[in-house]
């Protein structure tokens, strides 16, 4: 590679720049159409939108998002991907330093100040999360992954909150674990579909959780010794 390209007049570093440059570009453009989508996705639904609208809205041609991300499909996968590692590194960040029930509730807290702050981001990704039932089986696929890290992760909380004395040994591990998941859902569905969501509601429902997972994991006092 490097001799073909002195002969071409250009040098390795040359050569790594310019892929470099280009690979800076796609990721402008790649963040730019998401914006995009997200905009789209949150006026008019998934649906609605359309490869030609994400590409235009974006500043670009109208071919560009179908030439990047060759479908409608390809598109959805991009933007579970990227918000979900999104959410991911912000409740990392939000339950770090915590364990067993307490970082249940860090991640409550994490969860309830993201709907109150409703970004477009989180409401189109949870758009396509519902959406997942529908007749594409690879988002279906994908959001069914996402669904079953988040209940491992709960599941490895609680562990190591038994393991650490913080969370009462006899716990039913898989069963909290679907619940606190499940109600997470529900909570997110009701959020969704609400015309103007009630930051209070929003608080009160997520309070509600944290109780149940009191009630569900907190050790057991201990009886006074006579």
């Amino acid at each position: 590679m490097l001799v073909q390209s002195k002969r071409l007049g250009y040098d390795a570093s040359t050569v790594a720049t310019a892929v470099r440059t280009q690979l800076e570009r796609q990721a402008v453009s790649d963040a730019a159409m998401a914006a995009a989508a997200v905009a789209l996705i949150c006026e008019r639904g998934a649906a609605a939108t359309t490869l030609k609208d994400v590409g235009v809205r974006a500043g670009y041609s109208r071919g560009l998002a179908g030439y990047r991300f060759g479908s409608k499909a390809g598109l959805w996968a991009f933007l579970v991907h990227t918000i979900g590692e999104e959410w991911l590194a912000e409740l990392r960040r939000a339950v770090a330093g915590t364990r067993g029930l307490a970082t249940l509730h860090a991640a409550l807290d994490a969860h309830r100040a993201i709907l109150i702050d409703s970004p477009d981001r989180f409401r189109a990704f949870y758009t396509l999360w519902f959406d997942s039932v529908g007749p594409d089986p690879a988002l279906r696929r994908q959001i069914a992954r996402i669904h079953e890290r988040r209940r491992r992760d709960v599941e490895r909380w609680i562990a190591d909150g038994i393991a650490a004395g913080t969370v009462r040994p006899d716990a039913d591990v898989r069963a909290v674990a679907d619940q606190f998941v499940s109600q997470i859902v529900g909570i997110v569905y009701a959020w969704l579909v609400a015309d103007a969501p009630d930051p209070g509601r929003v608080a009160e429902q997520h309070a509600h959780l944290k109780r149940q997972m009191t009630q569900a994991l907190a050790p057991v006092p201990r009886e006074p010794e006579e």
